[in-house]
């Protein structure tokens, strides 16, 4: 299993997609779900979906601290 990425097997349960049908291979079909969706994704050479486990779960890291507005010098001498 792959910290970084889904699965095929998990692409799979969250698409709903485990075979091809209609004409379509099983990636194709995935792909226009995620574009339907909203998932962000992208595809490797072989076509299949890649998705990072960020853009399912949420982000995992520690929110960022809000950036010090910048003020000059001068202002900050309080003299």
């Amino acid at each position: 299993m792959s910290d970084t990425f889904l699965t095929a097997e998990e692409v799979g349960e969250l698409t709903g997609v485990r075979m091809g049908r209609g004409g379509k291979t099983r990636e194709q079909l995935q792909v226009e779900w995620l574009r339907t969706s909203g998932i962000p994704f992208w595809t490797n050479a072989r076509g299949r979906p890649i998705i990072a486990r960020v853009a399912i779960e949420g982000k995992t890291a520690s929110a960022e601290q809000p950036r010090k507005k910048w003020q000059p010098k001068v202002m900050m001498l309080g003299g």
